[in-house]
């Protein structure tokens, strides 16, 4: 999930962006039907407990509707066949389950690991003292969506942080790591994606491993996915709330609710400091 600057010159060379191939051809009359996630949801609902950790063991061997979701989103995507995602909350659904569900196949295909930084290609493998941890899993397992072929990383940075103006995507991804945003028991939708995401968004500010507040010692801890995109959050204050601060403070507390805002506003002088990200999989058996 981290952007590593370090990686910027070998993505050249193993293109890391969306390479075309022919998608196969679907039924007549389907290309003009909404793209359905109920394989992606049924998945969710059997697998995901309600602390977003899944169970990978037994998933491992029972996940046709996965399998059905996975070979869907080869076939189709927005760029594909635009028909079938009528309105950009159509668009922006599909590209976050398509995260989730990569990332969560992809894991699958390689379980047991303890971690996503495990995960190598033959590539990596060979690079591997000279790569950031992740460098297998985010930028160089290949995924396929819509006819061509991707990455994670890629899909993250250059699809939907790059396309949408919406920084509250960073609650609704999910990297199968124990700091990642809880993963939802049920699909993003398109039709209720707003509430989705404010309901994403709330959850994780909520979280104490997410956002701390101690006016006593003058600090408030965040998360790193706030350091690695303060840039998200704080353009975004810039644009859509000038009158309030475009700091990271200043966009959790016009998007906090209650004593956390409160708290939020009684430390506006306070520092900020990270937590170091928990790289170990969401996984229910650990």
């Amino acid at each position: 999930m981290k952007p590593l600057a370090a990686l910027f010159g070998l993505l050249a060379l193993v293109g890391n962006g969306c390479a075309a191939v022919q998608p196969p051809e679907l039924p007549e009359g389907d290309a003009v039907s909404r793209f359905t996630h109920d394989d992606w949801n049924a998945f969710l609902d059997r697998h995901v407990d309600d602390q977003g950790r899944i169970e990978y063991a037994a998933a491992r061997n029972d996940r046709d509707d996965l399998v059905r979701y996975i070979s869907a989103l080869a076939q189709q995507s927005p760029d594909a066949a635009p028909e079938r995602f009528a309105t950009e909350s159509d668009r922006l659904a599909y590209w976050i389950n398509a995260y989730n569900a990569s990332t969560v196949s992809l894991v699958l295909d390689r379980y047991p690991v303890r971690s996503v930084q495990e995960i190598q290609t033959p590539f990596t493998r060979l690079l591997q003292p000279i790569l950031p941890n992740g460098a297998g899993f985010f930028f160089f397992h290949r995924i396929q969506l819509g006819g061509a072929s991707t990455s994670l990383y890629y899909l993250e940075n250059s699809v939907i942080r790059g396309r949408f103006d919406e920084p509250r995507v960073h609650f609704a991804l999910n990297c199968a790591s124990n700091s990642c945003p809880r993963l939802p028991r049920a699909a993003f939708r398109g039709d209720s994606l707003e509430s989705d995401l404010a309901r994403e968004t709330r959850r994780f500010l909520a979280e104490e491993r997410n956002v701390s507040v101690d006016p006593a010692q003058g600090v408030v801890t965040l998360s790193s996915i706030f350091d690695w995109y303060a840039a998200d959050f704080t353009s975004w204050m810039k644009r859509h709330a000038p009158d309030e601060p475009a700091t990271l403070l200043g966009w959790i507390r016009h998007h906090a609710e209650g004593e956390q805002r409160q708290a939020l506003h009684d430390c506006g002088q306070c520092r900020v400091a990270f937590v170091p990200y928990d790289w170990g999989l969401n996984d229910q058996a650990q």
